[in-house]
């Protein structure tokens, strides 16, 4: 490895080691090769799906957690210049129950992506929880939430959450549409086809403020959609534009839209 960069250095040029990861994500070997780069660039993707991420998780010399979006074809790779209009699909489909669109951050780039939601009554005196793309522990405590503060029973319900396109999200600001998602397939009643959800949801029921909010109304207004669900605090210093804005305090006033 010494070698290696003590000949690029002399060179000037770019030097690319390719490895594997584990079952965990984590890089194979030894840990020093991983410090040892500029960049860590890892390409992930799913067999059922043409969707190819190329993730930056170390960079040395600019933001991390930066994502690029590829679409797999016979030719080989080619690049997505707007992931969401990718992920959001089913978008201009009849709408249906359990669908609703979260506005997200991927590094730095706002990415739009369809959350679905589908509750159904279970066979067994343990229902199924099911999770395609989202933390299974959120979706536990976002069902005990909507059932402690909000009085929605899934306690005799399976319930299945997926994350349209392959896309996997990990910020905590999804837990609004996830909870939009799973309230509209336990009432039977389609969202609009036209509004975004951004939102964390704490144990008490209460909608906190997120990061980067005028940044995910910007790219909503762009693809079309007129409204937005979001938290009450935040500042979003004109970047709403002519969105009409849903600010919500508790989940139970979402909630409530469905009685």
């Amino acid at each position: 490895m010494q070698a290696l960069i003590a000949y690029a250095k002399a060179r000037g040029t770019v030097v690319i080691v390719v490895g594997h990861v584990t079952k965990d994500g984590q890089i194979a070997g030894p840990k020093v090769i991983e410090h040892m780069v500029d960049t860590v660039l890892t390409f992930e993707g799913d067999g059922s799906h043409n969707l190819r991420l190329l993730r930056a998780v170390k960079n040395r010399f600019g933001p991390s957690n930066e994502i690029g979006v590829f679409d797999m074809h016979g030719d080989g790779l080619r690049e997505v210049p707007n992931p969401s209009e990718l992920f959001l699909g089913e978008a201009n489909a009849e709408p249906q129950p359990g669908n609703a669109v979260f506005a997200g951050i991927e590094g730095t780039r706002p990415i739009l992506v369809e959350v679905q939601a589908l509750v159904a009554p279970s066979p067994f005196s343990a229902p199924r929880r099911a999770v395609v793309g989202w933390d299974q522990n959120r979706l536990s405590m976002l069902l005990a939430v909507l059932e402690a503060r909000c009085g929605a029973r899934f306690s005799s319900s399976d319930v299945y959450l997926n994350i349209a396109g392959g896309l996997r999200i990990t910020e905590p600001a999804a837990d609004l549409a996830a909870a939009a998602a799973l309230l509209s397939a336990f009432a039977g009643t389609p969202l609009p086809r036209d509004c975004v959800y951004f939102g964390e949801v704490s144990l008490s029921g209460a909608i906190r403020a997120v990061n980067q909010m005028p940044l995910r109304l910007r790219e909503a207004e762009k693809l079309g959609f007129r409204c937005a669900c979001l938290p009450m605090a935040g500042e979003l210093n004109g970047g709403a534009g002519s969105l009409e804005l849903s600010r919500l305090g508790h989940l139970r006033q979402l909630a409530a839209t469905f009685e």
